[in-house]
């Protein structure tokens, strides 16, 4: 499925649907480039989940917890991953495979340790389409 977003707006409620939709165990690929809106979609995400927690980017904890919504949401920023093993100290499994629900930003670094069942979402700028357009893709596997 493609979705085009003109404004924060629209990318923040593409997150917010998807986030109401979203289940225990569910995992989320966030992928995208720096300043594509990823952290934008996220907020939306958390809102739809009903966390009322301020919400950023993990990048140098890796993962962030937020625990005061309808589930879990584990936030995960794997950006600065030199190695796999780093998700092994952190106990990866038992986010991904635990009670709530994982968004993991950059997941295309660590695809040998992704389960099987994932949700891609892909964020992509076009200039020629405006400065606020993004195209936004979800499919379910990467």
């Amino acid at each position: 499925m493609v979705i085009e977003s003109f404004s924060e707006k629209e990318t923040y409620q593409l997150g917010y649907d998807l986030g109401r939709k979203a289940n225990k165990k569910d995992v989320f690929c966030l992928l995208g480039d720096l300043g594509v809106g990823k952290t934008v979609f996220t907020q939306g995400f958390a809102d739809g989940l009903q966390i009322e927690e301020p919400i950023s980017s993990p990048t140098f904890t890796i993962v962030q917890e937020y625990q005061s919504g309808r589930i879990p949401l584990y936030h995960f920023d794997v950006y600065r991953i030199a190695d796999v093993e780093e998700m092994e100290e952190i106990g990866y499994e038992d986010y991904f495979y635990g009670e709530g629900v994982c968004l993991i930003e950059w997941a295309n670094l660590i695809v040998e340790i992704l389960p099987t069942e994932l949700t891609v979402i892909k964020i992509e700028k076009d200039l020629e389409k405006g400065f606020d357009y993004r195209r936004i893709t979800i499919e379910e596997s990467l």
